[in-house]
């Protein structure tokens, strides 16, 4: 059977979690490219494990990213599939196959996306707070002054504002926001779609108090913080 899908570039959402939060669609796309891009090779060999797929797999992690885009972008030109894939949900959304996708639009390789499930859009369904207007912030800056900067230009934002943090800052994090935004309303997600999935809603304070209970916070962080009113 010839291959239809020759020379382009798949962007494939993948769960977050459960293994089971993946369509058909992209389980079949998963099986008929010639080659995976991932993230992290040995993430995404657990997805391919569970539903059977056994794929070249080669990795274009963070800090190498635009060599390994020009390298796939070769694979590309000689006509061979590319699926892309993150650690978790969807690729290009702070994570480094935006490099990738950039490439390959400058270089006018067609570009297919495999919708799927985002922590962001998952966090912000089921916060309670606003949804008809909200902005994606990603991850704040690591060095404090930057960060503080960032968060203050945020101060009058009156729409609904996604970040993301790391297990080993959220806290500092969290309370570094209740300097700036004082006692807004917040929800913290973590774990989402696992086992020890948690939602933590209320004021900033009272959701700082509840995480310092916890000894070891585990998980990537969803934060979806309260606009101005």
């Amino acid at each position: 059977m010839p291959n239809t899908i020759e020379g382009k570039l798949f962007i494939v959402s993948t769960p977050i979690g459960n293994l089971e939060d993946i369509t058909f669609r992209a389980i079949s796309l998963l099986k008929e490219v010639d080659i995976i891009a991932a993230e992290d090779t040995r993430h995404v060999k657990k997805l391919l494990n569970h539903y059977g797929i056994s794929k070249r797999i080669i990795s274009y992690y963070r800090g190498k990213e635009k060599p390994k885009a020009l390298g796939l972008i070769k694979l590309l030109k000689t006509g061979q599939s590319i699926a892309l894939v993150s650690d978790a949900g969807t690729p290009g959304i702070s994570d480094p196959g935006s490099v990738v996708i950039r490439e390959a639009i400058s270089q006018d390789i067609e570009i297919v996306p495999i919708p799927g499930v985002s922590s962001a859009i998952v966090a912000l369904s089921v916060s309670g707070l606003r949804t008809d207007r909200f902005v994606f912030e990603g991850f704040l800056p690591r060095k404090k002054g930057k960060r503080l900067k960032r968060l203050n230009s945020l101060f009058e934002e009156d729409r609904t504002i996604i970040l993301f943090e790391s297990p080993y800052r959220v806290l500092s994090t969290l309370k570094e926001i209740s300097e700036i935004f004082h006692d807004r309303n917040i929800v913290v997600a973590r774990e989402i779609t696992k086992i020890f999935e948690e939602f933590v809603r209320g004021s900033i304070s009272e959701v700082v108090a509840i995480l310092s209970e916890h000894k070891h916070l585990k998980g990537e962080f969803t934060l979806i913080l309260e606009g101005k009113e």
